[in-house]
């Protein structure tokens, strides 16, 4: 998009900040008006799409009484933005200054008009002031109307009283920002902990007076003329700005996503946020400086029902985040096994109403731990908890990682290196890798002889109770056979699986050739669901060994041996059981999340990753990326153009220059200097850039994700609130806090109500 306001004669740049620009309108008729006002004769023969994606008019060519500041969207308070009104056109114009300077080369071109032109432009003009004249007359036998355009237009001067009030609003919201930055949570003292007769301050009660005691005049005021048994700042008030806060925070990033047009949502695992489970929501998009960035933007109330879920997921991001899922071309959902089967809901409703909202796999997240928690059998599920639960004990302390090395090295004496290696993934957060399942087999006799160690230490080594249960409850836990049939079923299947899931993380052209293996492995894959009691013979003959060795019982589970009870004819045994309830639902259904995850619309997307030069370079540039870029066709600014375009962009690298290195990523492409003179390419890449499944090649731009774990690590599950944990994660989002003010007034104030209007009163003790 051009820098430069499209009006002739106009130098003023979009990147000034204290100047709003508004894109030509989308609608035919009032576009045609814009581009005849304008009098550019070189933007007549462009559609209303075009001008809407490329051009824009500063705010100096509209009356005033056509700007205001507002944002009317359903079930949303979010801050004002400076808006045209829907009827607007732009009537200002400077159409002589260029004749001054005959030497000047002005890039926009001004139409010379006609004598019949210039009589039809008076007549519009004629027509426009008659209308104004009706209007105005309409509005004196309508005072309350009248009354209400003056108030939208005119703002009156405040009070000394409302003044103070802002400034004492104000300072509220200093304070609630620090504390979302810090991280510090707005309870203080839990009731119990306080003794008896005496009274503690919440910590924003506590902060507050803090500031009180620093001289603070406006505070100090207010707090003198507030009565003795009342709350500064009642809890609703603390709500009420809390959510504000939050919604201008928002309201930042959201800016800048609605800018770059086109976006992707990621969902991460479910939380818990005082009691209630949240879906945490990211953002992907391209912005200004090309850079790719994943940002976090909120967190949702998580819905049993899947139908229900979807709904309110679809109606938060388009009615009160305003973002039209029209542009939405990518969507992936991070979630343990319980979720997992809902999510997939979410996305099918989606994509029912936006095709191109392509459902992908996240890059954040290894093909195999995601294959793993959508497996939707029991066993599987508590395995993976298990699992979970072992990494996280052994990471509490450098002690316990210690007695593991220690056990690693007793048990691969005779392979060093082995042994080096598995104690530098312990030491990592080994659940998420591709091949997990295979390094917990290995390691599970060692990670059973160290829970064994803690529990039975002798007095040289002393563990703390706690330490000592969670081992004993841990070590019965991978030490029952059920556990061990589920890892090992899980190793093999999902062997098939690793190096293409590890293709897919890896470099651009790994993931694109990656595209092209998923036949082969769909067909493995189907050969052993064919030939599934010879696998699973082996498998289980495997499981079996590895309990002997470790000196577990093999059994069935103690719920289906009740069950048979009853049943004295009962034939069936450990190794046909486990092949009906475990070997064969999982392969089957890694198949079918195989093709559901990997749509032909995905593969085609994945296919168009051609256009990054070094992929171009291994297939001797002899692509075809104009056949699998059809389903982006309307994304493009000059689609006509594509096929050219793309010979051009091929032709460019095939007879570059033998200094010149071949840009291997999407980021490295997009940062090339000339890349503007192949829009349609430029285009291409950007769309691309923002599927879930390519990952992000600048680390600088993954915040969101990598805040988003340490606040939810760093934060009791307690003290978690959704609006601090947006500002806590979002600390270097600049904030107006003017325009925090002035929304909390409009919202929850009248002119002359004072906040603490608004306080609750406590008890004297």
């Amino acid at each position: 998009m051009p820098n430069f306001c499209a009006a002739p004669n106009c130098t003023r740049k979009s990147t000034q900040s204290d100047l709003a620009f508004f894109r030509f309108p989308r609608d035919p008729a009032r576009c045609q008006k814009w581009v005849e006002n304008c009098r550019r004769a070189d933007l007549e023969d462009k559609t209303p799409d075009q001008l809407n994606k490329h051009y824009r008019l500063c705010a100096k060519h509209f009356e005033t009484s056509m700007i205001c500041r507002t944002r009317k969207l359903k079930n949303d308070w979010s801050p004002y933005r400076t808006v045209l009104r829907d009827n607007a056109i732009p009537t200002i114009f400077d159409l002589t200054s260029h004749l001054n300077n005959p030497h000047s080369r002005h890039r926009k071109r001004i139409k010379e008009l006609s004598e019949d032109e210039i009589r039809t432009l008076k007549q519009k003009k004629i027509e426009e002031t008659s209308e104004q004249e009706q209007e105005t007359n309409s509005n004196a036998q309508n005072p309350s109307a009248e009354a209400g355009n003056q108030q939208d237009g005119n703002v009156l001067p405040l009070t000394l009283e409302e003044k103070e009030n802002k400034e004492y609003l104000k300072s509220l919201f200093e304070i609630l920002i620090l504390m979302g930055k810090q991280n510090i949570p707005l309870d203080g003292h839990e009731a119990d902990e306080i003794p008896e007769g005496l009274f503690a301050p919440d910590n924003f009660q506590a902060l507050l007076e803090c500031r009180i005691n620093s001289g603070e005049e406006v505070l100090r005021k207010r707090f003198e003329t507030t009565a003795v048994n009342t709350l500064f700042c009642s809890k609703t008030q603390q709500r009420q700005m809390l959510e504000i806060c939050e919604s201008c925070i928002r309201e930042e990033t959201l800016r800048e996503v609605r800018d770059s047009h086109f976006f992707s949502i990621i969902t991460d695992d479910v939380v818990d946020i005082a009691g209630e489970e949240h879906l945490p929501v990211l953002v992907r998009f391209v912005d200004d400086a090309h850079n790719l960035r994943e940002e976090f933007v909120g967190f949702l109330p998580y819905e049993a029902d899947a139908e229900i879920l979807a709904v309110k997921f679809h109606t938060t991001i388009t009615e009160k985040w305003g973002l039209n899922m029209e542009y939405c071309r990518g969507q992936a959902y991070i979630v343990s096994s319980g979720f997992s089967s809902k999510m997939k809901v979410v996305a099918s409703r989606l994509l029912e109403k936006y095709p191109q909202a392509v459902y992908t796999l996240c890059s954040s997240c290894a093909l195999n731990a995601w294959l793993a928690k959508s497996v939707p059998v029991i066993g599987v599920s508590v395995a993976l908890g298990t699992i979970e639960e072992v990494c996280s004990f052994f990471h509490r302390s450098p002690q316990l990682l210690l007695e593991l090395d220690n056990v690693i090295s007793v048990l691969f004496q005779n392979s060093e290196e082995r042994a080096k290696e598995l104690k530098e993934i312990c030491h990592s957060q080994w659940t998420g890798r591709h091949d997990a399942f295979e390094i917990l087999v290995d390691l599970l006799q060692a990670l059973v002889l160290c829970l064994d160690g803690i529990i039975n230490s002798d007095t040289n080594i002393r563990w703390n109770n706690y330490i000592a249960g969670r081992a004993f409850v841990l070590c019965s836990a991978v030490t029952d056979f059920d556990f061990i049939v589920t890892i090992v079923v899980l190793k093999n299947v999902l062997s098939f699986t690793r190096a293409f899931g590890k293709n897919l993380q890896g470099q651009t052209s790994d993931v694109f050739f990656a595209a092209s293996s998923l036949t082969a492995v769909l067909h493995s894959l189907n050969e052993v669901m064919e030939n599934i009691e010879v696998y699973h013979e082996f498998w289980f003959e495997e499981a079996t060994n590895l309990a002997t060795k470790l000196d577990i019982q093999m059994k069935l589970p103690g719920k289906f041996r009740r069950a048979q009870q009853g049943n004295l004819g009962s034939q069936l045994t450990s190794e046909s059981y486990y092949k009906d309830t475990l070997s064969v639902p999982t392969v089957e259904h890694i198949i079918q999340e195989l093709k559901d995850i990997f749509s032909e619309q995905h593969l085609k997307a994945l296919k168009c990753l051609s256009l990054v030069p070094s992929v171009m370079g291994q297939l001797k540039f002899n692509t075809s990326e104009e056949h699998h870029a059809d389903m982006y066709r309307s994304d493009l600014p000059n689609p006509d153009t594509l096929s050219a375009e793309l010979h051009c962009w091929r032709i460019k690298w095939k007879h570059r220059g033998k200094d010149i290195e071949l840009p291997s990523t999407i980021y490295e492409a997009l940062h090339l200097p000339d890349i503007k003179f192949f829009p349609n390419v430029y285009a291409l890449l950007k769309v691309l850039c923002i599927l879930p499944v390519m990952k992000v090649e600048n680390e600088r731009y993954e915040n969101g994700r990598k805040r988003l774990k340490a606040y939810l690590r760093n934060t009791l599950t307690d003290q978690r609130s959704s609006n601090l944990a947006l500002l806590n994660i979002n600390f270097d989002i600049k904030h107006d806090l003017d325009l925090m003010v002035d929304t909390y007034i409009k919202l929850y104030t009248n002119k002359s109500e004072l906040p603490t209007n608004n306080s609750e009163t406590i008890e004297n003790t």
